[in-house]
């Protein structure tokens, strides 16, 4: 045991010699605004607020826990979670030593000329033990470095799962906020072909006897063909719309949802958006980010260590004897071995300061990725935030807009009853109707999609999953 100890003692002087100087350890370094730039506004908390409070509408929200079953990208992420907990388990095994249990018998023949009596001999070798194979002391803390890393990249995984269950929630909000815009569209679509149907079969008559001219005919069957290929053209978008969130959910449920001929008249409660520094904390694609960051210093710990003497230990104890029927007999059949085993690096080829160059390149790639998703996280709360306040002014605009169009056809339409004006002025006033008409809608839905945009931003709802996770 003093030679050990000596042996140890040397070995880690010798190990010394050769560790690289200790790097100042990284840090991030991302300068972000005081405050945002825009209506920050009062109302809930975000990241306390569950998507079951902020998504009121039933369909909706049986959308979404359809999807929360269904959708296969997040069965990915639970199963990446699962094998990353694996991973973890396999890493802290490596903690303790490795028990066996085993046993063996042998019989061997020695030829004459090797043995001391001249004369062939044969034996039996019976054996049972318990062994340990190759534990490995962490005395510099390689081991417990490599654990410690599992161990951060298994709550990275588990958190970009929930980065997929939030994302997964405000696609299919937006998916289906996407397909009631269309259906709003499609109606006021149908309902101007209906109308010019009307309006044609009244100038074909009038046509017949002589009040109204050909010409007229023509730019009245013009404003038909337009509201009809504006009508196809709408229901193409809205099958490939179906479509999509038919695969967000992960089951056919688009051909099951009750039409509502318009988009929600309800808005999404106010969301406080509160001082960056804090707000963007609760994203659950920014704590992974720190995960990943803090399982790169771990294997940096780790690939140092390695420069120091790896001590393993190997032994079994047991009972051995040339009988089977002795082998019973632990007064006078015990044996043992105990094999400790030092290995020091001396030449490598540079492999173990490679190692750690890689894991110090990597610890800057995970700090460069985290700054970079703080960046993102930050320019995606401001989108959203200033999406709402020009998207509000343009409603209020487009608001007046709409009913200054609807006058303006209603005044050419007068004007051409009493020959005061050509149908052209009719057919532009009423083109320029309809157009306004759909911009309405897609103001409409831009806004309530900017909302479940901010929601999704501020990390909506990831206190209150993070909460029911700890729960089960």
């Amino acid at each position: 045991m003093a030679s050990l100890v000596m042996i140890l003692a040397l070995t880690g002087c010798t190990a010394m010699l050769h560790l690289p100087d200790e790097a100042p350890e990284a840090e991030p370094s991302v300068s972000l605004a005081e405050d945002w730039q825009g209506d920050g506004g009062m109302g809930l908390n975000a990241a306390e607020t569950g998507w079951q409070a902020y998504f009121p509408d039933p369909q909706l929200q049986l959308l979404i826990e359809s999807s929360l079953v269904n959708n296969r990208d997040l069965r990915l992420a639970a199963l990446r979670v699962a094998e990353a907990r694996a991973a973890y388990g396999i890493q802290r095994a490596d903690h303790l030593p490795t028990v066996s249990l085993g046993g063996q018998a042998a019989r061997s023949r020695v030829p004459g000329d090797l043995t001391l009596t001249g004369q062939p001999a044969t034996g039996n070798q019976f054996d049972a033990f318990v062994g340990i194979s190759s534990w490995e002391l962490d005395l510099w803390g390689r081991v417990a470095s490599l654990e410690d890393a599992a161990l951060q990249s298994y709550f990275s995984t588990a958190a970009a799962q929930q980065a997929m269950h939030l994302a997964l929630v405000t696609e299919v909000a937006s998916a289906y906020l996407g397909l009631r815009e269309l259906d709003a569209r499609i109606d006021i679509a149908r309902q101007t072909v209906a109308s010019r149907e009307e309006s044609l079969r009244i100038f074909r008559r009038r046509t017949d006897v002589g009040s109204s001219s050909r010409l007229e005919l023509t730019q009245v069957e013009t404003l038909l063909t337009q509201a009809k290929l504006l009508t196809a053209q709408l229901e193409q978008t809205r099958a490939s719309q179906a479509h999509y969130l038919d695969l967000l959910v992960g089951t056919p449920v688009s051909s099951t949802l009750e039409p509502t001929g318009g988009l929600l008249e309800e808005s999404f409660p106010p969301l406080a958006a509160g001082v960056p520094s804090e707000a963007l904390m609760s994203r659950p694609d920014i704590i992974a980010s720190e995960f990943n960051l803090r399982a790169a210093r771990a294997n940096i710990d780790a690939a140092r260590a390695a420069f120091f003497p790896k001590i393993s230990l190997t032994g079994r104890m047991g009972l051995a004897s040339s009988k089977l029927e002795n082998l019973v007999d632990p007064d006078s059949n015990n044996a043992w071995t105990f094999a400790p085993s030092v290995s020091i690096p001396i030449f490598d080829a540079g492999r173990l300061r490679n190692n750690l160059d890689v894991a110090e390149i990597r610890q800057n790639a995970a700090i460069a990725n985290y700054e970079k998703t703080i960046q993102v996280a930050f320019r995606e709360v401001a989108d959203a935030l200033s999406s709402q306040s020009w998207l509000n002014e343009q409603q209020s605009i487009m608001t007046e807009a709409l009913t200054v169009q609807e006058e303006r056809s209603r005044l050419a339409r007068l004007r051409y009853e009493s020959g005061a004006a050509t149908y052209l002025q009719v057919l532009d006033a009423e083109r320029d109707l309809l157009t306004t008409q759909q911009q309405v809608i897609q103001v409409q839905a831009a806004l309530m999609i900017s909302q479940v945009s901010l929601y999704a931003a501020l990390g909506g709802g990831s206190q209150v999953l993070q909460s029911e996770i700890t729960d089960r």
